[in-house]
This record gives structure tokens, sequence and C-alpha cells, in this order.
């Protein structure tokens, strides 16, 4: 099954619209601004700026009739990215440093708080073996976010995310979360 997001310019779902099921990479040529939007199917993550960068927003099925000023974002939604259905086990392992170094841990579910589960106070790099996860900046799935897809992340300095720590995980799973 696809996703499908629409993207309005005003709050409500009102003015021009912009209707996404995959991943857009810039949207600047189809809107301006952007105040609401309506997910009508999966989920997405959003981007304020083009190519899948700067701050990250997870969207699930759902109405956002002033998604913008709840989130504390501006109007600039510059891309989107699609996140696939995945069924089967989910496997990450996270490292304190930088290039697959220091301590490491794997996961195989979320994981609400890393400094009390592992006694680690960072995470600078990580290997997505199986699923699709969220990573968050504070304990219990909050502050800022990171969308990881299966793949190795050698540096999450080089990702444009240079200052971030990185305190719980979670698994993006069919209902949502």
């Amino acid at each position: 099954m696809r996703g499908k997001i629409i993207f309005y310019e005003e709050r409500n779902f009102q003015g021009r619209h912009y209707e996404c099921m995959s991943d857009c990479s810039d949207m600047s040529s189809y809107m301006s601004r952007c105040h609401s939007c309506r997910v009508e199917s999966g989920c997405f993550m959003v981007y304020d700026r083009t190519n899948y960068m700067g701050n990250q927003y997870f969207m699930r099925r759902g109405e956002y009739a002033d998604y913008m000023s709840m989130m504390g974002m501006r109007d600039c939604i510059r891309s989107c990215r699609m996140i696939p259905m995945h069924r089967g086990q989910f496997r990450m392992k996270i490292y304190e440093r930088e290039n697959f170094g220091g301590q490491s841990y794997e996961l195989m579910d979320d994981c609400d708080n890393m400094m009390d589960r592992y006694r680690m106070n960072d995470c600078q790099s990580c290997h997505v073996m199986d699923g699709h996860w969220l990573m968050y900046e504070q304990p219990n799935y909050r502050g800022r976010m990171m969308y990881m897809r299966p793949g190795e992340y050698r540096s999450f300095r080089d990702m444009g995310m240079s200052g971030m720590r990185w305190m719980s995980m979670r698994r993006i799973m069919d209902s949502g979360y």
C-alpha cells in the first residue's frame, strides 16, 4: 500500500495544495509555504530543508489543521520522504563514537532512555540492519528527531546533526509508531 500526504498553503486545509505519494526532495516548485496537511495513508517524514535535510517531523495518518505552529516550525516544508511499512524484525546497532567506534549495543526494540539502559551518554554512529527507526535527542521520545532507514551511518555530524545527542530510539511500526 502506498502512502499519501496532502500539503496545504493555509491553515485548516485551505488554499493551494500539493498531493504527494512518494519521496519529494524539493517541494518549493509546488508550494511557497505550508500551514496544514492531511496524511491519508502511510507515514511520512517532513523536512524544513531540501534534500531531506534540517529539522525532521514524523507524520502518521491524520489531519494537521495547523501543525506548523503546533510543532514550532516555520512555514517552510521543503522536502518529504515516505516511510515504507516494515514487516519483520527490527535491528539497529548504535555506537558511542563516529565510524562505529567506542561502546556499541544492538537494539531490537524501543529504547526510552539510552543512558539508563546502556549507561551510554552519546551516540555518534549506527548501523540499521532491519526496519525503520526514529532517534530522539531526549529520553522518552522527545525533542528533535531523525529518521533512520536501513544502512550505515558513520557520522551524524556529517549528516548535519552536529552537536546533537541521541538519547532514545523507537521503531516505526504499522500502527504509526
